[in-house]
């Protein structure tokens, strides 16, 4: 009698503990995940007194879009170190991403491969935030405007540290070419950027569509590279900063973000001539959330994360609620005297620089043909990865370590082969 009294309030308990569990979940909506792949350190992350602007996003989202979706959002956020790293990730269908941001030449790219979608409007109802003069004309990469949206513009220049760095060796990209500093320069960590140091210190365009001066450009990289510490892109933070490296071409915003730890850091841009570049949020092809992804964008450019996200990152914001706010521009003055000098003054206006771009269709057959010798169509970074490749592989070890590592090498083997042989020598004499 007791073990069926016993058995009948598990029971109970069991349909209580169904009942209390399914009346939680009542009214419960799925989760759903977004893919957002981005630079790394390029997103208020809610270091500092900063918001994570990602958690406004989830908390905004599934306050006020989540019933009408049908699920809540949880922001899976990755990053990369480069446009071609996150190309070569999209392209192999390796992982699906919602939303990208890549550089100009770079969207310019996707959009003529079919990567990207064209953008819903009628989601991105905050786009006039958008000063005029970025939505079309400066995105020449993306001209009609129907694929991105803009997210950072900057300008790319020399970071170099005053206590080791003469005043009379700055001004020029010759910087990066300086013996006196040997050991103590880095490199950009991606073809495009660093060729182009090199093209503008031979004073070529970085837009040249002649084969023969990008290899120009290559053999100059070849000639830098005993000099040079690394190769970086984020680890250029921490080099910079603790002062293992004194000079580096880099991008002006992040420029300031190291001198906020390290103030004997300062910037130029060389007397040659850079580039402007900008970076804009897109959709890419894969996408499987592809409208939340516009929603997600949308938000990025409403005003607390907008602000947000400059103060962060120290880039130039195209964003008017952003630049027009009178607490951002007190906060970027008292952070850094000549920092909306450097970021928003007329010499960082596409007017006076270049902005990168890929080649056009006419000059394809002659970038493919210097690669492969056939005369199928090719492109710019197809040509420029090869030459990176090279760069990158080629030794720059002297001979004579060379040729002291095989010596060694040598006499190892030999000090091997006479205790073997003798080894063998005592065994058969104990067989005897």
């Amino acid at each position: 009698m007791r073990k069926r009294i016993l058995s009948l309030l598990l029971v109970l308990m069991l349909l209580l503990s169904v009942f209390s569990l399914s009346s939680c979940n009542e009214g419960r909506l799925p989760k759903k995940v977004l893919h957002v792949y981005n630079w790394g350190q390029y997103i208020s992350d809610g270091s500092g007194d900063l918001p994570d602007v990602n958690t406004l996003f989830e908390a905004y989202f599934n306050e006020h879009l989540a019933e009408k979706y049908g699920f809540e959002i949880e922001v899976n956020y990755s990053t990369y170190p480069s446009n071609e790293d996150m190309y070569n990730k999209l392209v192999s269908g390796s992982a699906s991403f919602d939303v990208v941001i890549p550089s100009d030449y770079m969207i310019e790219k996707m959009i003529e491969e079919n990567l990207l979608l064209e953008l819903d409007f009628s989601k991105i109802t905050n786009y006039g935030n958008v000063a005029e003069e970025f939505r079309t004309g400066f995105a020449t990469y993306d001209p009609e405007g129907k694929y991105s949206v803009p997210y950072t513009y900057g300008t790319v220049g020399i970071i170099y540290n005053a206590d080791y760095v003469d005043e009379e060796d700055i001004g020029s990209w010759d910087l990066l070419w300086n013996e006196k500093y040997s050991g103590k320069i880095l490199q950009f960590n991606n073809s495009r950027d660093a060729l182009a140091t090199a093209l503008y210190r031979l004073g070529y365009s970085v837009n040249t569509a002649d084969h023969a001066k990008w290899a120009e450009a290559a053999a100059l990289l070849k000639e830098q590279k005993p000099l040079v510490q690394a190769y970086v892109m984020d680890e250029i933070f921490n080099k910079m900063i603790s002062a293992s490296a004194w000079i580096a071409p880099y991008y002006a915003g992040d420029y300031l973000t190291m001198y906020d730890s390290n103030d004997s850091l300062c910037f130029y841009i060389p007397e040659e001539g850079t580039n402007i570049f900008a970076d804009a949020m897109c959709v890419p092809t894969c996408a499987r959330l592809p409208e939340v992804a516009m929603e997600y964008i949308n938000f990025m450019l409403s005003e607390e994360p907008a602000l947000a996200n400059a103060e962060y990152i120290g880039y130039s914001c195209p964003n008017t609620v952003v630049t027009e706010n009178q607490e951002y521009k007190d906060y970027m003055s008292y952070w850094h005297e000549e920092a909306l000098d450097i970021l928003y003054s007329e010499g960082a206006i596409v007017d006076d620089y270049t902005d990168l771009k890929d080649i056009d269709a006419e000059s394809k057959r002659s970038f493919y043909h210097a690669i492969t010798n056939t005369e199928e169509n090719g492109n710019l970074l197809d040509y420029t990865n090869a030459l990176w490749s090279d760069i990158k592989i080629e030794s720059s070890i002297e001979p004579w370590i060379i040729v002291a590592d095989v010596v060694i090498l040598g006499a190892l083997f030999g000090a091997w082969l006479f205790f073997f042989i003798r080894k063998k020598k005592r065994e058969s004499s104990y067989t005897e």
